[in-house]
């Protein structure tokens, strides 16, 4: 079956700007699927809040000193999901790998931040992950589910490895995470070294990190920011990241062994577009500062 068998077009582009698949290369691909949420559900609407809000928000970045509309991507449009986790992840895989072979970078629009494992499957060969969030996500187990938004970076770390994940913003976790992440060398984070260290120096942790990494896989949880800056996440946590520190460390990373990345966990019903907004921006933020990276020899 191809890829394109499993979508299904979507009311907005992203950006509001397409290029033909032969030409791009970066490739849009919405996963509106949120079927294990345990506390604020709604994360199913965030790919076309984020493509409507990317319409509306200027298109240049002075960060990366682009535009987006220079970029080349393509809107694949939305995977038509099952009611069942392993199914969607399943197809979200095959997708993924798809897109690989065919020379295309996937920027999935979630979406629960489950969808990363699907993700991460699809991406063939040594890579590391690299993700911005709140929590740790490394349960074994939750709710009788051991695949779900709580424990897949768990499944994660159990197939490329823990010593291979590097968690930023992290300021939610239970005692068993912790004990995981110390026995089996997942990295992290928290929100409160980074307010103290600076995003600078968070930068040059994250590159030490990542120094003979082959690929990255990036994902980015919203809730990584503090509620104040990003109120519309399934699973608000206090004390967070400001938009400027996000960004700056986020930009600081992002190099050309990206090889996949996401945007997840925005639930748009309960704010009036604040966070739909940060999302676009962020994924334009990441695009402009890859493309940059691809075009600088080295």
């Amino acid at each position: 079956m191809s890829y394109r068998e499993l979508f299904v077009s979507p009311p907005f582009l992203f950006s509001g700007i397409q290029k033909t698949f032969q030409e791009a290369h970066y490739v849009i691909l919405g996963v509106p699927f949120d079927g294990t949420s345990t506390h604020r559900s709604g994360a199913r609407f965030a790919p076309n809040a984020i493509r409507e809000a990317s319409t509306f928000i200027e298109t240049h970045s002075f960060r990366a000193g682009m535009e987006v509309e220079d970029l080349r991507i393509h809107d694949a449009g939305d995977l038509n999901v099952a009611g069942e986790v392993g199914e969607t992840l399943r197809r979200l895989e095959l997708v993924v790998r798809d897109l690989r072979e065919a020379e295309k970078l996937p920027v999935i629009l979630g979406g629960e931040h489950t969808v990363t494992l699907g993700a991460v499957r699809g991406v063939d060969g040594d890579v590391a992950v690299v993700s911005f969030d709140a929590h740790l996500d490394l349960r074994n187990e939750y709710m009788g589910r051991t695949v779900s938004h709580t424990t897949f970076m768990r499944r994660i770390s159990e197939q490329i490895g823990s010593k291979k994940i590097l968690e930023i913003g992290v300021r939610a976790a239970c005692k068993e995470e912790l004990e995981y992440a110390e026995e089996t060398g997942v990295h992290f984070l928290t929100a409160q070294w980074i307010r103290k260290e600076g995003a600078e120096k968070t930068v040059e942790k994250a590159l030490g990190f990542l120094r003979d990494a082959g690929s990255i896989y990036l994902s980015i949880d919203m809730d990584v920011l503090d509620p104040a800056f990003a109120p519309a996440v399934q699973n608000p946590e206090p004390d967070g990241l400001s938009t400027g520190t996000f960004l700056d460390i986020l930009c600081g990373i992002c190099d050309r062994r990206i090889t996949a990345l996401d945007v997840v966990e925005v639930a748009p019903h309960y704010d009036r577009g604040v966070t739909a907004v940060q999302a676009a921006k962020t994924a334009f933020e990441v695009l402009c500062h890859m493309d940059r990276s691809r075009r600088v020899p080295g």
